[in-house]
Formats: structure tokens, sequence, C-alpha cells
């Protein structure tokens, strides 16, 4: 299924701009939504969840309209929101029976097939009568995403899933991520840019309520691939390249200070050209030295 943002827009109360006119559409299988924290893209998610209103704009699910028909986009629809709330008690079964009952599956029989396959696919059948208040974090959110997929959906929508996860549980729910996003729509909204590059074909960047960057990752990469400069320099440096040069991004590589610089010609100075990767993209993007041509929507 197709999803087609047109002019979406949500200002707050206290006069934050969250989503400024954002116009995007995103295709079948994984895409990656990046931005810093307070860029908008919570704001964006609960609003394609059915969560929240938005002040103009429309959003279409092939021919469902998302913003008037509620109840159409909830049936198809799989969410697993940034704080996802557990209850310590219950197990991890009872509570996926408990869900897939509301979801309307009626037969007990069919609500157990279909229970036992979730927990399956999510590597949780063998805690299945653990009481989830004893489930670790990645646990935890492997038990979102099996919540998530009850009844099929065909658009998913998970906020923030890797955050707080360690190395090994992030592989485990990149692999899994990976297995569901063939067939159907899923929207990873992050800030996390190793996640992006890992799983999603076609991603945007959002900040401060605008859409700066989309199109296909691989395309966007190539777009940056001959305009990263990279030099190690000295921390108390730092400040006299940025006023020099356009930095995009500074981080400590083996107790050395490594900078990237972005430009389309040799800035001299010692700089050497670095292969761009989707972290240059996200960073000369955010800094606002970055445009591409890409269309976002049509």
């Amino acid at each position: 299924m197709e999803l087609r943002i047109s002019n979406l827009s949500k200002t707050y109360a206290n006069g934050v701009v969250a989503l400024d006119n954002i116009s995007l559409t995103i295709p079948t299988g994984m895409f990656g939504l990046l931005g810093p924290n307070g860029a908008g893209k919570s704001t964006l998610m609960r609003t394609l969840a059915t969560l929240q209103e938005c002040d103009a704009g429309s959003v279409f699910l092939d021919d469902i309209d998302v913003l008037d028909e509620k109840d159409a986009v909830r049936r198809v629809l799989g969410y697993l929101p940034q704080d996802f709330g557990l209850y310590p008690k219950v197990t991890a079964y009872e509570l996926l029976d408990h869900l897939a009952l509301l979801k309307g599956l009626a037969s007990r029989s069919r609500r157990r097939e279909v229970v036992d396959g979730l927990l399956q696919q999510t590597n949780l059948f063998e805690v299945r009568h653990q009481r989830l208040g004893g489930f670790s974090g990645g646990m935890r959110q492997r038990f979102g995403i099996a919540q998530a997929l009850l009844g099929d959906p065909k658009l998913i929508i998970v906020d923030e899933p890797t955050a707080g996860l360690d190395p090994q549980e992030r592989v485990r729910f990149h692999n899994l991520l990976s297995d569901i996003g063939d067939d159907k729509t899923v929207i990873l909204s992050t800030h996390i840019v190793s996640d992006v590059a890992d799983l999603c074909a076609n991603m945007a960047i959002i900040n401060q309520g605008h859409l700066l960057l989309c199109g296909p990752t691989q395309e966007l990469i190539h777009d940056v691939s001959d305009k990263i400069w990279a030099r190690f320099i000295d921390k108390r440096d730092l400040p006299s390249f940025q006023i020099r040069h356009p930095v995009i991004s500074s981080r400590l590589l083996s107790g050395r200070t490594l900078i990237h610089v972005y430009s389309e010609t040799d800035p001299g100075d010692g700089f050497e050209e670095a292969l761009g990767d989707l972290e240059d993209v996200y960073f000369a993007t955010i800094a606002g030295r970055h445009r591409a041509a890409t269309r976002c929507a049509d």
C-alpha cells in the first residue's frame, strides 16, 4: 500500500510548529524517517496512527482517507509507539491473547494459532509464560512488534524502536523488522542513522517540522559520495577549523578527533577525500549544507 502525505501541518498551542507543510510519498517496504529529538517525527507518526489531529493537509493510504476514516485505518495498522507500556504481572501469552481478542479473533483455536505464530516469529515462544515485568528491553520491543503484527496489518509504524537496546538485541530487532518489511509498508522513525542505513531502501530527513530531504537511500548517499573530506586534528583546533571550513561532524576515533567537511572541491588544509555515507548525508542536511533534487511527493 502507498501512503501519500500532502501539505500536512501542525502547530501546538504553545506556538511550536511540529509539522510545516509536509508532503511525502511512502511506498511499500521499509521507509526510514530520520531526525533529531524534537524534529516532529513523533507528531507525524501519531497523526498517521490516527492518535492526533493535524491543522491542515491530507493523508491517503491507497484510497483510505487517514484523517477522516480512522476506523478503516486502524483495521490495517500496526503501531509500536516510542513509549510502549506493558502490564508487568501478565505473561506474554496472556496479554497477546487478550489483544488478539480485542482485534476480533473470537475463535480460541484460531487465536492460539495466531498468538503462537507471532511469539515464534519474534523469538519469544520459549518465554511465553514469563511475566512481562521480567522482560529485558529488547524482549519488550519484540513483544511490541508481536502486538503490532496482530491482524496482519498493511501499514506498520515503529517509533524509536532500538533506543536503549544493547548491540545483540539491536541486531535481533533489525532482523525481525527486515523479515516483516517485504510486503508491508513499514515506517521506521528514529534518530539513529545506522538503523536506516541497515534497513531502509527509502528514507526522509525531517528537522524542526520541515521535510529537508527524501528519496532512495543509496541515491542520497551517492549524492554526497564525492563531497566529503576528512582529517584528524587536535581537539583544541576544532573552533578554528569550523570558522575556515564547512565542518559537518566531529568525533573521536581511537582517541583522536576526526572531522568531516562538506565541499564540492578540495578544501586543502590537509583534508583527504572520504567515502561519504548516510551519516554524512544526515549531518550535511541538518547543517543546511546539502540539498538534493529528489522529489518527495507527486
